[in-house]
């Protein structure tokens, strides 16, 4: 009894201790295994800062817009309401370009060439607008589509360094693969939590940014069409939110018995 204890004791401390892991894959992986990681992190980081960045520009041209509906098309003239728009503004660089338009408008002599010549000032207004709005998202396509296969590289190379591993134990038994190849695993699963998220965010930022490029197209042809028409032409005003007044304080109670 007790020699059985005694040589199962020392088989258990002989036998060599197999610890599986995160940090154990890394390890195992080399500087090939951290090199993945490393992208992999830059990726994320990069997606993640475009995301918040963009979604800020987006909700800032979005709630300028309300100025354009409440006091732009109320001045008396182009140039006056461009001046009530915020400055370094989607809608201000609009509506400055379509004053700067107009004034070498009136100097063309042949009308049609004049109308043309505004129109296009306008559409590449908006270009410029539309390409800043776009800034940042082809990186994050460019991860949604490249993250997973830098993943896989990372688990085809963690495949090969587990099966010569194998190979000079001599050992195929279930527990010398199931080991490596499931830490392998782990670059295709990190690959794909950064390419999901990207992918996602990309999806949400350009449907946004569609519907932010309806918004200035409806405008500049807004302001073409008032041009057109020396103001007769114009969209209808969107009443200004009213203030809220305070509520009136109830008068004090008279004691009883006075007159």
């Amino acid at each position: 009894m007790n020699v059985t204890y005694l040589l199962a004791a020392a088989a258990a401390e002989a036998a060599p201790e197999s610890k599986f892991g995160f940090w154990e894959a890394m390890e195992e992986g080399g500087p090939v295994a951290w090199s993945i990681l490393a992208v992999m992190v830059i990726m994320s980081v990069g997606s993640f800062y475009i995301l918040f960045t963009k979604l800020f520009e987006q909700n800032k041209v979005m709630r300028q817009y309300k100025g354009v509906q409440t006091s732009f098309w109320r001045a008396g003239s182009l140039k006056e309401g461009a001046t009530k728009l915020e400055k370094n503004s989607a809608w201000r660089q609009i509506a400055d370009d379509a004053v700067d338009a107009q004034e070498k408008h009136s100097k063309m002599t042949d009308s049609l060439e004049a109308h043309d010549y505004m129109h296009g000032s306008l559409q590449r207004s908006e270009d410029s607008i539309n390409y800043a709005l776009s800034g940042g998202l082809p990186f994050l396509a460019s991860v949604g589509a490249t993250a997973p296969f830098i993943g896989l590289l990372g688990t085809v190379i963690g495949i090969y360094r587990a099966l010569i591993n194998i190979g000079i134990e001599g050992s195929a038994s279930i527990d010398k693969v199931a080991g490596p190849v499931g830490e392998a695993l782990i670059m295709t699963a990190i690959g794909l939590l950064v390419a999901v998220p990207a992918v996602l965010a990309f999806n949400w930022l350009q449907s946004r940014n569609r519907r932010i490029g309806e918004l200035l197209n409806s405008f500049s042809t807004d302001i073409l069409a008032y041009i057109s028409s020396d103001g007769a032409v114009k969209p209808a005003v969107t009443a200004a939110p009213a203030a809220k007044k305070p509520a009136a304080k109830p008068a004090p109670a008279k004691p009883a018995g006075a007159k």
